[in-house]
Order: structure tokens, then sequence, then C-alpha cells
């Protein structure tokens, strides 16, 4: 008498053990490895009760099963304990850029809006260049250049004064202007935040940043001034 094959695919479905008494495990609607693990073992205890003396069961069948099944259970067990380590994660996020409220920031986009006070920033020069120009262009498509000097390798600070450039209140997008042959630099522009939020659907938290608008937690590249 050999012991029936049972997999976690196979615990959906009714089964029938062999044998003069005919048991047979209910459907359950609970899929988990340890309600099949356990609807395994009542079959199992039912066919080693009911063996034929003459023809008694191979005790390496159940335990191979046994080993499938503390698998799949541990495999649950890793999921869990990831959702889990994710939640977590995420609750961490939300308490540390709650605390950025009133601290500033750099943010790494190209994009700003200019109001009555100045804007501030800076940019990443990977090579130095003997001009650096910032490049500014509103919703209408005008550009206004204003020129940086010569800068060596490393951080170029800027602060953008829309009063003594004569530039209107709105959006502008950010570019810039280095000697030929050389890639655009990266554009960090600083803002203080002003208000976090927390998406309802999930996902990262969103950072208000004074200037700036709202931003993604991670486009975050610098804390304080």
């Amino acid at each position: 008498m050999s012991l029936a094959q049972y997999t976690a695919l196979s615990g959906d479905s009714p089964a029938t053990t062999s044998g003069n008494t005919g048991v047979q495990a209910n459907r359950t609607s609970d899929n988990s490895a340890d309600a099949l693990q356990n609807e395994f073992l009542t079959l199992m205890v039912a066919q080693i009760q009911n063996q034929d003396p003459l023809n008694p069961l191979d005790g390496t069948e159940y335990v191979g099963q046994l080993a499938q099944f503390s698998q799949v259970q541990s495999t649950e067990n890793m999921s869990k304990m990831m959702q889990n380590s994710m939640v977590l994660m995420d609750n961490m996020q939300v308490l540390a850029t709650a605390g950025l409220v009133g601290q500033t920031v750099y943010v790494d986009t190209n994009e700003m809006t200019l109001g009555e006070g100045t804007q501030s920033g800076k940019i990443e020069l990977a090579h130095a260049s003997n001009q650096v120009n910032l490049l500014l262009e509103d919703d209408y498509g005008r550009v206004t250049k204003v020129p940086l000097g010569a800068h060596g390798a490393g951080d170029v600070d800027f602060t953008i004064d829309p009063e003594a450039l004569e530039l209107p209140e709105g959006n502008y997008t950010v570019s810039v202007e280095v000697q030929s042959g050389q890639t655009a630099p990266k554009v960090l522009l600083a803002g203080q935040v002003e208000q976090v939020r927390v998406p309802s659907n999930g996902g990262s938290a969103l950072v208000n940043v004074a200037g700036v608008g709202s931003v993604p937690f991670y486009q975050i590249s610098q804390f304080g001034s």
C-alpha cells in the first residue's frame, strides 16, 4: 500500500485515500500552507491506521511530502517578513520626511516658480569650464541668460533675483550652458519644506518645497543649506 500523492496544487480539490475506509477530505477554503499541511496529516494518519499489515506504507514517501510542506511554510513566512519590513520602512520614511518641515533642502529638478523672493540653488560641475551661464526659460519660450563666470569642477552656487533680472512671476525651466564639448551639468534648486503629504494609495511621500513645488521624497539630493 502506497501513500496517496498530495501536493499544494492538489490541495484545492477533494482527495480520496486508498483503503477499505474510503476516507475523503473535505475541500478547505483556507489554502495556506498550515491548512494544507493539517489536511495532509489527517489523510496520512487515516492511511496509516488502515494500512494493510502485509503491505505497509513506505515511510519515505510521506516524509518527503512533509519536507515539501516545510519549504512552502518557510516561503510564506519569508514573504510575510518582507511585507512587514516594507511597511516598517514606509513608516520610518514618513516619520523622517515629516521632520523636514521648515528645513532647507536641495531638489534635483530644473523647474521652479519665481515669486517675489529670490531663488537659490547650485550647479554640479563635473569639469572646469571657462564660462558658465544659467538659462531661465519662461512659459512663453523667452530665455534669460545669467552669466556666472568661469568655475572649476565642483559646486557652483547661484541666486536668482527676479526684481534685479526683471523677471515676471511664473514658472521657469532652468538649464546650464558650459563650454563646448561638455555635457550639461545637474541643477539642484534649494527651498524650504512647507508641507509633507502621504498619498492615500501608497507610494513615496510628496514634499512641497517653496519655489519648487510638490516633488517625491526621493528627488531630494541634499538636506540643509
